[in-house]
Protein backbone atom coordinates (compact mmCIF):
# COMPACT_ATOMS: atom_id res chain seq x y z
CA UNK A 1 0.00 0.00 0.00
CA UNK A 2 1.37 3.34 -1.06
CA UNK A 3 2.37 5.98 2.07
CA UNK A 4 4.47 8.47 3.07
CA UNK A 5 6.31 9.72 6.14
CA UNK A 6 4.65 12.89 7.39
CA UNK A 7 6.68 13.48 10.55
CA UNK A 8 9.42 15.95 10.36
CA UNK A 9 12.86 14.84 11.48
CA UNK A 10 12.75 16.61 14.77
CA UNK A 11 12.22 13.58 17.31
CA UNK A 12 15.05 13.07 20.11
CA UNK A 13 16.63 9.56 20.06
CA UNK A 14 19.14 8.00 22.32
CA UNK A 15 22.10 6.49 20.24
CA UNK A 16 25.68 4.82 20.55
CA UNK A 17 27.92 7.19 17.68
CA UNK A 18 29.99 3.61 17.59
CA UNK A 19 27.09 1.76 16.69
CA UNK A 20 26.34 3.61 13.52
CA UNK A 21 29.58 2.81 12.06
CA UNK A 22 29.41 -0.46 10.46
CA UNK A 23 31.94 -3.36 11.47
CA UNK A 24 34.17 -3.73 8.76
CA UNK A 25 34.36 -0.06 7.77
CA UNK A 26 38.23 0.56 7.48
CA UNK A 27 38.29 3.13 10.14
CA UNK A 28 37.44 0.55 12.49
CA UNK A 29 40.56 -1.16 11.96
CA UNK A 30 43.04 1.68 11.53
CA UNK A 31 41.12 2.53 15.10
CA UNK A 32 41.77 -1.29 16.72
CA UNK A 33 45.90 -1.27 15.33
CA UNK A 34 47.55 2.01 15.33
CA UNK A 35 48.18 3.73 17.79
CA UNK A 36 48.07 7.35 17.25
CA UNK A 37 49.37 8.54 20.59
CA UNK A 38 53.02 9.25 19.19
CA UNK A 39 51.89 12.28 17.34
CA UNK A 40 51.85 14.04 20.54
CA UNK A 41 55.80 13.75 20.61
CA UNK A 42 56.89 14.91 17.27
CA UNK A 43 54.41 17.97 18.01
CA UNK A 44 55.44 18.69 21.63
CA UNK A 45 58.17 20.95 20.77
CA UNK A 46 55.84 23.48 18.57
CA UNK A 47 53.80 24.16 21.34
CA UNK A 48 53.81 26.35 24.39
CA UNK A 49 53.59 24.75 27.45
CA UNK A 50 52.37 27.29 30.00
CA UNK A 51 50.52 30.08 27.92
CA UNK A 52 48.84 30.78 24.76
CA UNK A 53 44.68 29.45 24.09
CA UNK A 54 44.60 25.52 24.62
CA UNK A 55 44.71 24.16 21.46
CA UNK A 56 42.65 21.52 18.99
CA UNK A 57 43.92 18.28 19.85
CA UNK A 58 46.78 17.34 17.16
CA UNK A 59 46.13 13.92 17.11
CA UNK A 60 43.00 15.12 16.29
CA UNK A 61 43.81 17.94 13.34
CA UNK A 62 46.22 14.31 11.88
CA UNK A 63 43.29 11.66 11.73
CA UNK A 64 41.20 14.61 9.84
CA UNK A 65 43.84 14.92 7.31
CA UNK A 66 44.71 11.53 7.02
CA UNK A 67 40.67 11.06 6.64
CA UNK A 68 41.05 13.33 3.44
CA UNK A 69 43.90 11.21 2.11
CA UNK A 70 42.26 7.62 2.73
CA UNK A 71 39.22 8.95 0.81
CA UNK A 72 40.62 11.06 -1.55
CA UNK A 73 39.02 14.57 -0.66
CA UNK A 74 41.35 17.44 -2.08
CA UNK A 75 39.72 20.58 -0.18
CA UNK A 76 39.89 21.38 3.25
CA UNK A 77 36.48 22.92 2.85
CA UNK A 78 34.98 19.86 1.83
CA UNK A 79 36.70 17.45 4.39
CA UNK A 80 35.10 19.85 7.29
CA UNK A 81 31.67 19.26 5.80
CA UNK A 82 32.25 15.50 5.11
CA UNK A 83 33.31 15.32 9.12
CA UNK A 84 30.30 17.49 10.17
CA UNK A 85 28.59 14.98 8.06
CA UNK A 86 29.53 11.25 8.09
CA UNK A 87 29.35 9.75 10.95
CA UNK A 88 32.09 7.61 10.95
CA UNK A 89 34.82 10.00 10.33
CA UNK A 90 32.98 11.92 13.69
CA UNK A 91 33.62 8.49 15.88
CA UNK A 92 37.00 8.40 14.34
CA UNK A 93 38.45 11.27 15.31
CA UNK A 94 36.49 11.27 18.27
CA UNK A 95 33.98 13.95 18.10
CA UNK A 96 30.29 13.57 19.49
CA UNK A 97 27.29 14.35 17.31
CA UNK A 98 26.77 17.55 18.74
CA UNK A 99 30.44 18.13 19.13
CA UNK A 100 31.54 21.06 17.04
CA UNK A 101 34.69 20.16 13.84
CA UNK A 102 37.35 22.38 13.67
CA UNK A 103 36.67 24.61 10.74
CA UNK A 104 38.96 24.42 7.34
CA UNK A 105 40.53 27.38 8.58
CA UNK A 106 42.22 25.51 11.39
CA UNK A 107 42.98 22.46 9.25
CA UNK A 108 44.98 24.93 6.80
CA UNK A 109 46.97 26.91 9.48
CA UNK A 110 47.95 23.48 10.87
CA UNK A 111 49.34 22.50 7.85
CA UNK A 112 51.39 25.21 6.60
CA UNK A 113 53.24 25.34 10.26
CA UNK A 114 54.01 21.72 9.48
CA UNK A 115 55.64 22.68 6.48
CA UNK A 116 58.61 23.85 7.59
CA UNK A 117 59.09 21.16 10.25
CA UNK A 118 59.89 17.43 9.61
CA UNK A 119 56.80 16.11 11.63
CA UNK A 120 55.37 14.64 8.85
CA UNK A 121 58.33 12.72 7.38
CA UNK A 122 58.38 11.58 11.52
CA UNK A 123 55.45 10.11 11.41
CA UNK A 124 56.37 8.91 8.25
CA UNK A 125 59.15 7.00 9.22
CA UNK A 126 57.47 5.70 12.96
CA UNK A 127 54.88 3.84 10.52
CA UNK A 128 57.45 2.44 8.40
CA UNK A 129 59.32 1.33 11.66
CA UNK A 130 55.61 -0.07 13.02
CA UNK A 131 55.81 -2.16 9.43
CA UNK A 132 59.14 -3.28 10.19
CA UNK A 133 58.69 -4.73 14.33
CA UNK A 134 55.19 -6.32 12.62
CA UNK A 135 57.76 -7.84 10.07
CA UNK A 136 55.94 -5.91 7.38
CA UNK A 137 59.27 -5.03 5.82
CA UNK A 138 61.89 -7.80 4.91
CA UNK A 139 64.52 -5.20 3.75
CA UNK A 140 65.64 -7.56 1.46
CA UNK A 141 64.53 -6.49 -2.07
CA UNK A 142 63.89 -2.42 -2.52
CA UNK A 143 61.79 -1.61 -5.51
CA UNK A 144 62.12 2.16 -6.67
CA UNK A 145 60.76 4.16 -9.53
CA UNK A 146 59.46 7.67 -9.97
CA UNK A 147 56.33 8.82 -11.21
CA UNK A 148 54.89 12.49 -12.88
CA UNK A 149 52.81 14.48 -10.88
CA UNK A 150 50.90 17.34 -12.80
CA UNK A 151 51.99 20.64 -10.80
CA UNK A 152 49.15 23.42 -10.50
CA UNK A 153 50.36 25.53 -13.20
CA UNK A 154 49.67 26.40 -16.22
CA UNK A 155 52.14 25.17 -18.59
CA UNK A 156 51.38 28.28 -21.05
CA UNK A 157 52.40 30.65 -18.35
CA UNK A 158 56.54 30.85 -18.38
CA UNK A 159 59.49 32.73 -18.68
CA UNK A 160 62.99 31.26 -20.77
CA UNK A 161 65.87 31.83 -18.04
CA UNK A 162 69.59 30.74 -18.06
CA UNK A 163 69.96 28.22 -15.12
CA UNK A 164 73.34 26.40 -14.44
CA UNK A 165 73.46 22.58 -15.04
CA UNK A 166 73.44 20.07 -12.18
CA UNK A 167 77.32 19.29 -11.23
CA UNK A 168 77.30 15.06 -11.20
CA UNK A 169 78.12 14.47 -7.62
CA UNK A 170 80.08 11.37 -8.18
CA UNK A 171 82.52 13.23 -11.00
CA UNK A 172 85.45 12.88 -8.09
CA UNK A 173 84.96 9.31 -8.15
CA UNK A 174 84.88 9.14 -11.69
CA UNK A 175 87.93 11.16 -11.62
CA UNK A 176 89.86 8.89 -9.70
CA UNK A 177 89.43 6.10 -12.16
CA UNK A 178 90.20 7.52 -14.74
CA UNK A 179 93.77 8.38 -13.54
CA UNK A 180 93.84 5.09 -12.26
CA UNK A 181 92.97 3.38 -16.13
CA UNK A 182 95.16 5.95 -17.56
CA UNK A 183 98.53 4.69 -15.10
CA UNK A 184 97.52 1.18 -15.62
CA UNK A 185 97.89 1.78 -19.61
CA UNK A 186 101.02 3.91 -19.16
CA UNK A 187 99.24 7.25 -19.65
CA UNK A 188 99.94 10.56 -18.53
CA UNK A 189 97.63 11.69 -15.83
CA UNK A 190 95.35 14.35 -17.17
CA UNK A 191 95.61 17.90 -15.62
CA UNK A 192 92.85 18.90 -12.88
CA UNK A 193 89.22 19.24 -13.81
CA UNK A 194 88.43 23.17 -14.13
CA UNK A 195 85.55 24.07 -12.70
CA UNK A 196 83.57 25.44 -15.40
CA UNK A 197 79.66 27.06 -14.28
CA UNK A 198 77.42 25.62 -17.56
CA UNK A 199 74.29 27.15 -18.45
CA UNK A 200 71.40 25.94 -20.13
CA UNK A 201 67.93 27.68 -21.11
CA UNK A 202 65.07 26.63 -19.97
CA UNK A 203 61.42 27.62 -18.88
CA UNK A 204 61.03 28.43 -15.52
CA UNK A 205 56.94 28.63 -14.37
CA UNK A 206 55.81 31.81 -13.54
CA UNK A 207 53.33 30.31 -11.15
CA UNK A 208 55.41 27.73 -9.45
CA UNK A 209 58.45 28.26 -10.46
CA UNK A 210 59.62 25.36 -8.37
CA UNK A 211 58.46 22.99 -10.59
CA UNK A 212 60.04 21.67 -13.33
CA UNK A 213 59.15 21.63 -17.28
CA UNK A 214 59.03 17.97 -18.41
CA UNK A 215 59.41 16.77 -21.76
CA UNK A 216 60.36 13.13 -22.10
CA UNK A 217 58.71 10.43 -24.66
CA UNK A 218 55.69 8.59 -24.47
CA UNK A 219 55.03 11.39 -21.15
CA UNK A 220 53.01 14.42 -21.28
CA UNK A 221 54.44 17.95 -21.61
CA UNK A 222 54.43 20.81 -19.05
CA UNK A 223 55.02 21.39 -15.86
CA UNK A 224 55.62 18.45 -13.33
CA UNK A 225 57.06 17.08 -10.06
CA UNK A 226 58.42 13.74 -9.79
CA UNK A 227 57.85 11.64 -7.17
CA UNK A 228 60.57 9.41 -6.32
CA UNK A 229 59.05 6.31 -4.08
CA UNK A 230 60.79 3.18 -2.85
CA UNK A 231 58.70 0.17 -1.67
CA UNK A 232 59.59 -3.28 0.12
CA UNK A 233 58.95 -6.41 -1.96
CA UNK A 234 57.33 -8.19 0.89
CA UNK A 235 53.98 -6.51 1.76
CA UNK A 236 54.60 -3.48 -0.57
CA UNK A 237 55.39 -1.09 2.67
CA UNK A 238 56.70 2.53 0.88
CA UNK A 239 59.68 3.06 2.17
CA UNK A 240 61.01 6.11 0.97
CA UNK A 241 59.44 9.34 -0.44
CA UNK A 242 61.27 12.32 -2.46
CA UNK A 243 60.01 14.96 -4.48
CA UNK A 244 62.13 16.35 -7.16
CA UNK A 245 61.09 19.06 -10.05
CA UNK A 246 59.77 17.04 -13.06
CA UNK A 247 63.16 18.18 -15.43
CA UNK A 248 65.44 16.30 -13.33
CA UNK A 249 66.41 12.68 -14.29
CA UNK A 250 65.39 9.67 -12.20
CA UNK A 251 68.68 8.46 -11.45
CA UNK A 252 69.96 11.71 -9.76
CA UNK A 253 68.76 11.50 -6.07
CA UNK A 254 69.04 7.52 -6.37
CA UNK A 255 71.83 6.66 -4.64
CA UNK A 256 71.78 9.27 -2.12
CA UNK A 257 68.13 8.44 -1.10
CA UNK A 258 69.00 4.36 -0.86
CA UNK A 259 72.08 5.13 1.43
CA UNK A 260 69.37 7.25 3.60
CA UNK A 261 67.32 4.50 3.94
CA UNK A 262 69.76 1.70 5.19
CA UNK A 263 71.23 4.17 7.54
CA UNK A 264 67.64 5.02 8.91
CA UNK A 265 66.33 1.78 9.03
CA UNK A 266 69.59 -0.66 9.49
CA UNK A 267 69.00 -2.03 6.27
CA UNK A 268 72.87 -2.73 6.05
CA UNK A 269 72.37 -6.38 7.20
CA UNK A 270 69.42 -7.12 5.00
CA UNK A 271 69.62 -5.39 1.93
CA UNK A 272 70.08 -8.22 -0.58
CA UNK A 273 68.70 -6.71 -4.15
CA UNK A 274 66.96 -3.88 -6.02
CA UNK A 275 64.87 -3.43 -8.61
CA UNK A 276 65.04 -0.40 -10.98
CA UNK A 277 63.35 0.78 -14.17
CA UNK A 278 65.90 1.69 -17.41
CA UNK A 279 66.27 5.03 -16.49
CA UNK A 280 68.53 4.54 -13.66
CA UNK A 281 70.79 2.26 -15.76
CA UNK A 282 74.30 4.65 -15.38
CA UNK A 283 77.47 3.41 -14.88
CA UNK A 284 77.24 4.90 -11.44
CA UNK A 285 74.70 3.44 -10.32
CA UNK A 286 75.75 -0.22 -11.49
CA UNK A 287 79.14 1.03 -10.06
CA UNK A 288 78.02 1.59 -6.67
CA UNK A 289 75.82 -0.99 -6.18
CA UNK A 290 78.05 -3.95 -7.54
CA UNK A 291 80.48 -2.32 -5.15
CA UNK A 292 78.26 -2.78 -2.33
CA UNK A 293 77.58 -6.21 -3.28
CA UNK A 294 73.65 -5.30 -3.99
CA UNK A 295 71.63 -7.40 -6.31
CA UNK A 296 71.12 -5.36 -9.35
CA UNK A 297 68.20 -5.86 -11.78
CA UNK A 298 67.88 -2.65 -14.00
CA UNK A 299 65.82 -2.80 -17.06
CA UNK A 300 67.75 -1.20 -20.28
CA UNK A 301 66.94 0.88 -23.34
CA UNK A 302 67.32 -0.34 -26.45
CA UNK A 303 70.11 0.61 -28.61
CA UNK A 304 69.69 2.07 -31.78
CA UNK A 305 72.59 2.32 -33.91
CA UNK A 306 73.52 4.50 -36.95
CA UNK A 307 71.52 3.35 -39.83
CA UNK A 308 73.52 1.12 -42.34
CA UNK A 309 76.33 0.65 -39.92
CA UNK A 310 77.90 -2.17 -38.37
CA UNK A 311 76.35 -2.27 -34.56
CA UNK A 312 79.07 -1.78 -31.37
CA UNK A 313 78.01 -4.95 -30.11
CA UNK A 314 79.24 -7.39 -32.93
CA UNK A 315 82.29 -6.11 -31.78
CA UNK A 316 83.65 -8.34 -29.10
CA UNK A 317 85.69 -6.95 -26.31
CA UNK A 318 88.74 -9.20 -25.06
CA UNK A 319 89.42 -8.89 -21.10
CA UNK A 320 92.77 -10.97 -20.75
CA UNK A 321 94.20 -8.68 -23.93
CA UNK A 322 92.27 -4.97 -23.71
CA UNK A 323 91.01 -5.12 -27.03
CA UNK A 324 87.87 -5.04 -29.09
CA UNK A 325 87.75 -7.38 -32.47
CA UNK A 326 85.68 -6.38 -35.52
CA UNK A 327 83.22 -8.97 -37.31
CA UNK A 328 86.40 -9.43 -39.80
CA UNK A 329 88.48 -10.91 -36.69
CA UNK A 330 91.09 -7.54 -36.95
CA UNK A 331 91.34 -5.89 -33.30
CA UNK A 332 90.88 -2.70 -32.65
CA UNK A 333 93.55 -1.75 -29.67
CA UNK A 334 93.56 0.69 -27.03
CA UNK A 335 94.72 4.30 -27.13
CA UNK A 336 93.70 6.67 -24.41
CA UNK A 337 90.75 7.12 -21.78
CA UNK A 338 89.21 10.47 -21.67
CA UNK A 339 88.05 12.58 -18.99
CA UNK A 340 84.42 11.24 -19.36
CA UNK A 341 85.41 7.86 -18.23
CA UNK A 342 85.67 6.28 -22.13
CA UNK A 343 88.24 4.16 -23.20
CA UNK A 344 89.22 4.55 -26.94
CA UNK A 345 89.86 1.40 -29.33
CA UNK A 346 91.12 2.36 -32.60
CA UNK A 347 91.05 -0.10 -35.39
CA UNK A 348 94.42 -0.43 -38.29
CA UNK A 349 93.38 2.30 -41.23
CA UNK A 350 96.10 0.42 -43.27
CA UNK A 351 94.09 -2.99 -42.53
CA UNK A 352 90.31 -1.43 -42.61
CA UNK A 353 90.84 0.35 -46.23
CA UNK A 354 91.01 -3.00 -48.15
CA UNK A 355 88.15 -4.15 -46.13
CA UNK A 356 85.12 -5.53 -47.52
CA UNK A 357 82.94 -4.59 -45.37
CA UNK A 358 84.29 -0.81 -44.33
CA UNK A 359 81.48 0.60 -45.92
CA UNK A 360 79.35 -1.01 -43.23
CA UNK A 361 81.58 -0.02 -40.92
CA UNK A 362 82.47 3.48 -40.72
CA UNK A 363 81.95 6.78 -42.81
CA UNK A 364 85.60 8.55 -41.20
CA UNK A 365 88.00 9.88 -43.56
CA UNK A 366 90.46 7.96 -42.31
CA UNK A 367 88.77 4.57 -42.69
CA UNK A 368 89.14 4.42 -38.96
CA UNK A 369 86.49 3.02 -36.82
CA UNK A 370 86.86 4.16 -33.28
CA UNK A 371 84.72 2.08 -29.87
CA UNK A 372 84.55 3.03 -26.87
CA UNK A 373 84.29 1.68 -23.11
CA UNK A 374 83.63 3.02 -20.16
CA UNK A 375 85.96 2.69 -17.08
CA UNK A 376 83.17 1.07 -14.93
CA UNK A 377 81.51 -0.64 -17.82
CA UNK A 378 82.62 -4.25 -15.76
CA UNK A 379 79.93 -3.30 -13.78
CA UNK A 380 76.76 -2.22 -16.48
CA UNK A 381 77.78 -5.65 -17.70
CA UNK A 382 77.61 -7.28 -14.56
CA UNK A 383 73.73 -5.53 -13.89
CA UNK A 384 73.07 -6.90 -17.60
CA UNK A 385 74.16 -10.19 -17.06
CA UNK A 386 71.56 -10.04 -13.60
CA UNK A 387 68.81 -8.94 -16.14
CA UNK A 388 69.47 -11.90 -18.02
CA UNK A 389 69.42 -14.86 -15.20
CA UNK A 390 66.05 -16.34 -14.08
CA UNK A 391 66.08 -14.73 -10.62
CA UNK A 392 66.38 -11.10 -12.57
CA UNK A 393 63.61 -11.60 -14.71
CA UNK A 394 62.20 -12.19 -11.47
CA UNK A 395 62.88 -9.58 -9.51
CA UNK A 396 62.19 -7.26 -12.36
CA UNK A 397 58.45 -8.54 -12.96
CA UNK A 398 57.81 -7.65 -8.94
CA UNK A 399 57.76 -3.80 -10.40
CA UNK A 400 54.55 -4.57 -11.72
CA UNK A 401 53.42 -5.87 -8.76
CA UNK A 402 54.64 -3.19 -6.30
CA UNK A 403 55.69 -0.43 -7.23
CA UNK A 404 53.69 0.24 -10.53
CA UNK A 405 50.74 -1.05 -7.81
CA UNK A 406 51.62 1.54 -5.27
CA UNK A 407 51.44 4.46 -7.58
CA UNK A 408 48.13 3.30 -8.96
CA UNK A 409 46.54 3.28 -5.66
CA UNK A 410 48.33 6.59 -4.82
CA UNK A 411 46.94 8.51 -8.01
CA UNK A 412 42.71 6.28 -8.68
CA UNK A 413 42.03 6.08 -4.58
CA UNK A 414 44.51 8.89 -2.66
CA UNK A 415 44.37 11.79 -4.94
CA UNK A 416 48.06 12.35 -5.98
CA UNK A 417 47.77 12.37 -9.53
CA UNK A 418 47.85 16.11 -9.17
CA UNK A 419 49.58 18.50 -7.04
CA UNK A 420 46.63 20.29 -4.61
CA UNK A 421 49.28 23.18 -3.91
CA UNK A 422 52.36 25.07 -5.14
CA UNK A 423 56.04 24.74 -3.68
CA UNK A 424 58.28 22.04 -3.17
CA UNK A 425 57.45 21.55 0.36
CA UNK A 426 53.88 21.47 -0.45
CA UNK A 427 53.98 18.95 -2.56
CA UNK A 428 56.13 16.77 -0.07
CA UNK A 429 53.63 17.07 2.19
CA UNK A 430 51.02 15.71 0.13
CA UNK A 431 53.22 12.80 -1.30
CA UNK A 432 54.19 12.23 2.32
CA UNK A 433 50.39 12.01 3.55
CA UNK A 434 49.61 10.20 0.71
CA UNK A 435 52.26 7.70 1.26
CA UNK A 436 51.31 7.42 5.01
CA UNK A 437 47.70 6.14 4.49
CA UNK A 438 49.05 3.98 2.11
CA UNK A 439 50.92 2.26 4.66
CA UNK A 440 48.80 2.55 7.13
CA UNK A 441 45.74 1.02 5.27
CA UNK A 442 48.05 -1.88 4.41
CA UNK A 443 49.08 -2.48 8.08
CA UNK A 444 45.66 -2.21 9.75
CA UNK A 445 43.91 -4.92 7.48
CA UNK A 446 47.24 -7.14 7.70
CA UNK A 447 46.41 -7.14 11.46
CA UNK A 448 42.72 -7.25 11.01
CA UNK A 449 42.80 -10.61 9.03
CA UNK A 450 45.51 -12.01 11.64
CA UNK A 451 42.84 -11.47 14.43
CA UNK A 452 40.10 -13.14 13.19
Amino acid sequence: MLRSNPHAQNSYEFVCLEDLVPQNHLLRKVHAHIDFSFILEKVKPYYSEDNGRPSVDPILLFKMMLIGFLFGIRSERQLEQEVQLNMAYRWFVGLGLTDRVPDHSTLSLNRKRLQDTSVVQDIFDHIVMKAIELRMVAGRVLVTDSTHLKANANKRKFIKQEVEKSVKTYLDDLDEAVQADRAAHGKKPLKPREEVSETKETKVSTTDPESGYMVRDGKPEGFFYLDHRTVDHKYNIITDVHITPGNVHDSVPYLERLHLQIEKFGFDKTLEAVALDAGYYTADICKKLHTRKIYAVIGRRSYTPVKGLIAKWRFKYDEELDLYRCPQKQELTYTTTDREGYRHYKSDPQICKDCPLLGECTRSKNKQRVITRHVWQDSKDWVKQNGCSRPGKYLYRLRYQTIERSFADAKELHGLRYCRLRGKKKVLEQALMTAICQNIKKIANHLAKLAR
